[in-house]
């Protein structure tokens, strides 16, 4: 499958390892820093491919190779949806790099599109293939907690003034939104999968505590109260001294409790049901090495995507997945600049309603 990347920064190198990985045909890739994408292709030894084309100009580069069937978007978060819906355009199938969207009007244009020209959209929630997320999911579709009291995410990192200085759209509302939809969107994303994705409420308060060179938040908590009756919370924040401590996410059933450790919800802390067999015990203590926070879920998300393609299904995290969210994000924004509890669905919400906040 021919494949190009659009976005060659922080995160770009794990999108490398699964096109090497999954063997994927790399066509091109683009990033406005030529010196971007010579580091990158370097980095995995690839400076001398000559057969990767290089661009500034993601237009430029589709119009040049109409053969590219994958396009990987891994730029600043204020223009996936815009590269993801030229894309879609283009035939192109899609993977982008959370946040999907900064607006909800932008994050339903994908869904209609996506679904209108009959191609895939696959956002990068790729903690929903680490190991221990598996085995918590196939454990509750498999009805073992029975039925759901509540789950928490605590995604508690460290962020300091080195960290937004490597590139100056983090931290503004128009580009990237806070520690919620930068760092924080992975936790969220699976805490609203867990608990049965439809949302009833969510209340919650944001804060721009130690980072005051910031447009947005460093720190955000909220409660979400479910349709199916069950509680959720969540608290995200980059104030952690001095280095990044854990993301947990735990969920609470009638007939059993698990809790996911480690820097990026990775590990398997608590593992207990009341119908514990001695399979159980491969999953008490479960730990998966990663080399850095993103884990190692994008090899398994291309890998389901190029399946995804091929056999005209949709991707396992698709562009719903990707909406709902943002709209956990954005409602958390809107309820704490309201003071007021938000009801869901949202509508006509973006990021950069809240410009000004802090200020």
């Amino acid at each position: 499958m021919k494949y190009a990347l659009i976005g060659c920064g922080r995160i770009a190198a794990n999108h490398v390892k699964a096109v090497i990985h999954n063997s994927l045909d790399f066509v091109a890739a683009c990033d406005l820093l030529p010196e971007a994408i010579e580091n990158l292709l370097a980095n995995h030894g690839l400076e001398k491919d000559e057969t990767i084309a290089r661009y500034t100009d993601y237009k430029r580069m589709l119009s040049e190779h109409p053969e590219i069937e994958l396009a990987a978007i891994a730029t600043d978060s204020g223009v996936h949806a815009e590269i993801t819906l030229y894309c879609i355009d283009k035939g192109v199938n899609v993977i982008v790099e959370k946040p999907m969207a900064m607006t909800m009007e932008d994050a339903e244009e994908v869904i209609r599109r996506s679904q209108e020209k009959g191609v895939k959209v696959s956002v990068c929630h790729q903690n929903r293939f680490n190991l221990a997320v598996k085995e918590m999911r196939k454990a509750l579709e498999d009805g073992r907690f029975g039925r759901i009291s509540h789950g928490s995410v605590h995604v508690r990192w460290n962020r300091g003034k080195q960290y937004y200085d490597q590139a100056l759209w983090r931290g503004k509302w128009a580009s990237d939104g806070g520690c919620l939809f930068n760092q924080c969107i992975h936790g969220i994303d699976l805490l609203r999968w867990m608990m049965g994705d439809e949302v009833e409420e969510i209340y919650g308060v944001t804060k721009r505590q130690f980072h005051d060179y910031l447009e947005c938040e460093d720190i955000g908590m909220a409660v979400v109260k479910f349709k199916n009756g069950a509680v959720g919370t969540i608290e995200g924040t980059v104030n952690v001294y001095p280095r990044n401590l854990e993301e947990t996410l735990c969920l609470f059933g009638e007939k059993g409790t698990v809790k996911i450790g480690g820097t990026s919800t990775n590990n398997i802390d608590v593992w207990n049901f009341a119908d514990e067999s001695e399979e159980d015990s491969k999953n008490k203590g479960l730990q998966e090495q990663t080399s850095n926070v993103y884990g190692n879920g994008h090899t398994s998300l291309y890998a389901d995507v190029i399946d995804a393609v091929n056999s005209g299904r949709s991707p396992y995290i698709d562009a719903v997945a990707g909406r709902n969210a943002v709209e956990m994000i954005l409602a958390i924004y809107q309820s704490a600049a309201t003071g007021m509890p938000v009801k869901l669905p949202l509508k006509d919400v973006a990021s950069t309603d809240f410009e000004g906040r802090f200020d």
